[in-house]
């Protein structure tokens, strides 16, 4: 093996590794057990989690109360968690639900997380375990609407392109769950909510569409994000959005009198964790942030910019950002947001010697079907668009389809490290030799 080849199988295991740094430390395993109360003097401990982090947060829970002595028979609950992420929880129970995209499993696991929380008492300790991608894992139609009409509206928030925030301020009003409505049930009983964040600036009322804190938004912003995107809604749903009775909790409610809400793994923290890698690995960190949002395609063209001038000044850095990009789907290809990021940073870098990227979700999937398998992201480095050309593949045309899972899998450029069991969004490594 030559010794260009060697450089860059070391670049792209390099960029894998602060990749992993990232994800590490979200892990519930790392995060979550210095954070958990004492176990109340008489009452049970009812552990209600969700996300891709819920089977792990639920484990790891588990563990920490079954080390510190309590009962088994005091400990039980509910995770539900996306397909392919379950994990062994000892005494609470693990469902696995759809997601992006919800589907019936997730609507009974729910539906039995409400009775749940309906039974605690006062002297019940209830554990909210939240984590990315509860939204949809959590799903509880409101008024006359039914599962079909959720995933409608779901997939219609996804294809548009609107953000996280606005995606969850209308599905806050098409839930049972949602937007405070989980502390509510629950109530009086003391819960402790502890998350692990996947949106940008970590704010407690977008993590999973906020179920156990106050809502600051309303009906009417729900209606002014439907407006925006032009979306077309079932009438149940329109229903829902118009009714002034199913505004959801707000700042100040009694229900909320004995709730506390912790993060307890944050994207700016992840991506410390992957600076401090890059570091160790000899490459100065440029952090530009871990809230990064935007069109993927433009948000790479802009990083690549910055790469390139970096590299004109002939610095060695490693060029980091988190957040969570969108795509406007116009094409009828596969892929994802860090997929697509990384097809148009290849584009935009134009094959400049020495630079070499991986963009990827931290949760593990990146897009696609929604199945476990799906890729996380994608590699790219100076010689993507070389190798597509010898294999007959247009870019440039791959992009225009959105179909850039089928382009990096031509290439065996996807990166594929399977369920991490944590979420907190997106990390992007440029490496700039």
């Amino acid at each position: 093996m030559g010794a260009g080849t060697t450089g860059a199988a070391a670049r792209r295991a390099l960029a894998a590794g602060i990749f992993d740094a990232a994800v590490a430390r979200a892990h519930p395993a790392t995060c979550l057990p210095a954070h958990l109360p004492p176990p109340p003097a008489i009452g049970r401990i009812l552990v209600l989690a969700t996300g891709k982090a819920g089977a792990s947060l639920a484990a790891a829970a588990a563990a920490h109360y079954a080390t510190a002595g309590v009962a088994r028979e005091r400990i039980g609950g509910l995770a539900v968690c996306r397909h392919g992420y379950a994990a062994d929880a000892g005494p609470i129970r693990v469902v696995e639900a759809g997601h992006p995209v919800p589907d019936e499993a997730g609507v009974a696991a729910t539906r039995e997380t409400l009775r749940l929380a309906r039974e605690a008492g006062p002297d019940d300790l209830v554990l909210a375990l939240i984590s990315g991608g509860g939204s949809a894992n959590w799903i509880a139609p409101a008024g006359d609407l039914t599962l079909a009409d959720k995933q409608a509206v779901t997939k219609a928030l996804l294809r548009c392109g609107a953000s996280i925030g606005e995606i969850n301020c209308v599905r806050k009003r098409l839930s049972l769950i949602k937007g405070g409505r989980l502390a509510a049930l629950a109530a009086p009983a003391r819960i402790e909510a502890f998350a692990i964040s996947d949106v940008p600036g970590d704010d407690p009322a977008t993590i999973a569409s906020g179920p156990t804190v106050p809502d600051p938004t309303t009906s009417a912003d729900a209606r002014a994000v439907v407006a925006k995107y032009g979306l077309a809604l079932p009438d149940a749903a329109r229903r829902l959005l118009e009714d002034p009775a199913n505004e959801t909790p707000k700042p100040g409610d009694a229900c909320f009198a004995r709730t506390r809400f912790t993060v307890i793994a944050r994207p700016a923290e992840a991506i410390e964790a992957a600076a401090r890698a890059a570091r160790a690995a000899g490459y100065e960190p440029i952090v530009l942030g871990a809230d990064v949002e935007g069109e993927a395609r433009e948000v790479a063209r802009a990083h690549a910019a910055r790469a390139r001038a970096e590299k004109a000044a002939g610095r060695r850095v490693a060029i980091l950002s988190g957040g969570e990009l969108t795509v406007t789907i116009r094409g009828g290809g596969r892929g994802g947001p860090n997929q697509e990021y990384a097809l148009a940073l290849a584009l935009a870098l134009a094959e400049t010697p020495g630079i070499a990227a991986l963009a990827g979700d931290t949760d593990g999937t990146d897009g696609g079907s929604g199945a476990s398998s799906d890729p996380a992201g994608a590699y790219v480095d100076e010689t993507t668009l070389a190798r597509a050309r010898a294999k007959g593949l247009d870019a440039a045309r791959f992009l225009d389809e959105n179909d850039s899972t089928a382009f990096f899998e031509a290439l065996s450029d996807l990166h594929a490290p399977g369920p991490t069991r944590t979420n907190v969004n997106d990390c992007r490594v440029i490496l700039v030799d």
